[in-house]
């Protein structure tokens, strides 16, 4: 009966059962000790358990020590193993493996090579600690002299290749395997999403559902985001069909996975469909459809959500915040804004991190309150980021303030050297001032520098097919028919009193000129294709890996209203969606 209360986590009825018992052996004792050291923060109420066991045996023993490990107590795990009067393997795994995942190699090689005897968990521990580290030199040297070499320790050197970015060593060794559990596909699939080769990730994961290869909820998390990355909403929708027809369609975070895929992919109402319908929904749940609302522009619904959130007695963490001071940010509720941002640590307990600051920053700038932006930073405890002055940049580019631009621009220089964007607001502030001189500074101090502009590109998915176009795109091969499609288009938008903005064709050159690179950004060319090759009454999706320009936002306006299509796009910050000729944003973006 204990053991049945400790599994499903209920401690105070093992306990209560425990108290009740006449007789105990050690294994009783044992069966509550295991229930205290599985349990976070009790880790004082164990060791009192454990002192008050009359013969504890080796696995009492064993229990207390991973206790204090799993309450990241390693001084006080490293003394009672010390005072142990027998240890045995499993003693001497817990605690190098202890070392290893606190980062503290020195100590687990020390234990490591006094070891009487090792198995295939020490060697694992071992190999999976250095690469953790980035030792990678040194994990592979152990590898080869691993008598064992599990499929453990290769996942742990390909993930340890993965987080360095050496994507070809982690192939390489991927290749070499013998058998592949999904395991290692996991660690390779989640490889190719964190370095942003998400095609790579999708067509693995193909490759293991035809080789039967089970895939579980970590591999679907992973392919899911690496949906969202590319916006493949075609793929996304089949991998949810999978999830549908396999038992892991009942799985909390499977679901919140293809949740969020929904909303990142601009469909969001399938997205709060599927929230509705999940049967259990965690924490991470509700901040992904808070976070989806607040992207997508529709703040109230997010902070509806939230007070929703707070009544369902789920408490909400850093992550929500982020959410609900986005959708703060996003309609430019200042006031609201910062009375969550002081509530958070008051009233939630939650402590200010990095993304809050950038969010309040955010906020106070577009609103116009730079000299409060700025204040802001000059206060905040921690070590400044490149996304805090990012941020403000940003607000003093929208606000054509020069001098907040030049404050943000060269201590976001100073934080990080090869920014690109530093360079390009800059320049943007300054063009939009019409200082060319100051404009060509920059683009020269930007070449000295051997700083590559990020080059901008807008995309859509045409038939599970995606279609990229840059800036005066030449390379599509249906660029005649858009073209001409989009000279149309633009007669119709002059004659229902369309302007084009030249002040966000940032090229001292003619106006005409200016004109025609305004006409051919990506986003415009993109969304041209979509009239093209989307039929009519369905929605058009496009991505862009920057902001929208401010004059394709206008057209795009424009063009809902002329073509009585909606069309749907997700820069790097948020969704704008445009319909009969009005925009989600309400222009404040």
């Amino acid at each position: 009966m204990i053991t049945k209360y400790i599994r499903s986590a209920d401690l105070d009825s093992a306990l209560r059962v425990f108290n009740t018992m006449p007789v105990k052996n050690t294994i009783t004792w044992n069966s509550l000790l295991a229930g205290y050291s599985r349990k976070p923060g009790t880790l004082a109420e164990a060791r009192q358990l454990f002192d008050e066991i009359p013969e504890p045996d080796i696995f009492s023993f064993n229990t207390m020590l991973s206790c204090y490990l799993r309450n990241l107590d390693v001084d006080g795990a490293r003394l009672f193993f010390e005072k142990m009067p027998v240890k045995d393997i499993a003693s001497w795994n817990t605690m190098v493996s202890g070392f290893a995942e606190n980062g503290m190699m020195k100590e687990a090689k020390g234990l490591f090579s006094a070891m009487p005897e090792r198995n295939s968990v020490s060697w694992n521990a071992m190999i999976s600690g250095y690469a953790e580290s980035g030792d990678l030199d040194t994990a592979v040297r152990l590898f080869r002299t691993d008598p064992f070499k599990s499929v453990v320790a290769l996942t742990a050197l390909i993930s340890g290749y993965m987080r360095i970015g050496k994507i070809k060593m982690a192939e390489k060794m991927y290749e070499e395997m013998d058998m592949k559990s999904s395991v290692t596909c996991n660690a390779m699939i989640a490889g190719y999403v964190d370095n942003s080769q998400a095609e790579d990730a999708i067509n693995l994961f193909k490759m293991m559902v035809e080789s039967r290869v089970e895939p579980n909820p970590l591999t679907l998390t992973s392919v899911l985001l690496g949906c969202s990355n590319l916006s493949a909403l075609f793929l996304g929708k089949q991998i949810h069909q999978f999830v549908y027809k396999s038992p892991l369609y009942k799985d909390t975070t499977v679901g919140t996975s293809v949740l969020s895929m929904y909303s990142k992919c601009g469909v969001l109402e399938d997205a709060w469909k599927l929230f509705l319908e999940m049967p259990r929904k965690d924490m991470v749940t509700w901040n992904a459809m808070i976070s989806g609302y607040a992207t997508h522009g529709l703040s109230q619904r997010a902070l509806a959500l939230f007070d929703e959130m707070k009544t369902k007695k789920v408490k909400p963490d850093w992550i929500t915040f982020v959410a609900v001071l986005s959708a703060c940010n996003h309609v430019g509720l200042v006031d609201l804004g910062m009375h969550y941002f002081d509530s958070m640590q008051k009233d939630y307990g939650v402590k200010a991190k990095r993304e809050h600051y950038i969010c309040i920053v955010d906020l106070l700038g577009r609103a116009g309150k730079l000299k409060e932006a700025t204040d802001l930073i000059k206060q905040m405890p921690f070590k400044l980021h490149a996304a805090i002055f990012g941020s403000l940049l940003g607000a003093a580019r929208i606000h054509k303030n020069i001098e907040s631009a030049e404050f943000a621009a060269n201590n976001l220089l100073q934080v990080d050297p090869t920014n690109a964007a530093a360079y390009v607001q800059l320049a943007n502030v300054y063009a939009v001032n019409k200082s060319w001189d100051n404009v060509s500074r920059v683009w020269k101090s930007m070449k000295k520098n051997n700083v590559v502009k990020i080059p901008g590109y807008s995309w859509i998915e045409i038939k599970n097919t995606v279609h990229e176009f840059r800036s005066s795109d030449r390379v599509h091969p249906e660029l005649p028919a858009i073209h001409e499609k989009l000279g149309e288009l633009e007669i119709k938008m002059k004659l229902a009193g369309y302007v084009p903005d030249l002040e966000f064709a940032l090229h001292d050159v003619g106006e005409e000129q200016k004109q025609k690179l305004l006409l051919w950004h990506g986003e415009k060319l993109a969304v041209t294709y979509g009239l093209m090759k989307v039929p009519k009454g369905l929605p058009i999706r496009v991505f862009k890996n920057l902001r929208v320009c401010g004059d394709c936002h206008r057209a795009l306006k424009f063009i809902s209203a002329i073509e009585e299509r909606e069309i749907i796009v997700r820069d790097s910050t948020r969704f704008h969606h445009f319909k009969d000729g009005s925009c989600s944003c309400n222009d404040y973006w």
